[in-house]
């Protein structure tokens, strides 16, 4: 062997090793299908994204779960299969929404029970309120109490007077 021999394959060897240990990017997501299932599932590397999404740098769940997610499609099981195979290996965590069966379906209702009962409190206090503001208003016309004592009496008795003689006079 020549020595150019030997440096090409010394050349080889070097690019082989080096595409060995780089990791070459995922190619995964190949179908439309494969992406609308990767959005039902969350990536198990504790990064709380959608399958799909999960943008760590070698990512070490997301490359073999699109992997696996791949092969299912392209042996063409159906998606319900496909996503219980993902629950079964992972656990339910490895869904992105809860399942609207059993205690789960709790969490579908409890936004809007929430939103109904917050609206129906708002509603009530406004009522309070306007009610409140109705009773001042017509308890606004009528005249404080005062504590009679001699001068209040003699200022009533003049006033009984002036309406007596007020009554008199429009009669005629």
């Amino acid at each position: 062997m020549t020595n150019r021999h030997k440096l090409v394959s010394i050349c080889a060897a070097c690019v082989a090793i080096a595409l060995a240990v780089v990791p070459l990017r995922v190619v995964a997501q190949k179908t439309d299908r494969a992406k609308s299932l990767g959005t039902k599932l969350m990536c198990m590397c504790g990064c709380g994204q959608i399958l799909t999404q999960c943008n760590h740098i070698n990512c070490p769940s997301s490359g073999p779960m699109l992997k696996e997610l791949d092969m299912h499609v392209a042996k063409g099981e159906a998606d319900d299969l496909i996503v219980q195979d993902f629950v079964q290996e992972y656990g339910e965590k490895v869904l992105s929404s809860p399942p609207s069966t059993g205690f789960n379906s709790i969490a579908w209702y409890i936004p809007g029970v929430a939103f109904v009962l917050g609206l129906g409190i708002v509603i009530m206090v406004i009522r309070m309120w306007r009610q409140r503001d109705i009773t001042r208003v017509a308890t606004a016309g009528d005249a404080p109490p005062v504590a009679h004592d001699s001068a209040t009496d003699l200022i009533d008795v003049r006033l009984e007077r002036a309406r007596k003689q007020a009554d008199r006079e429009t009669e005629d």
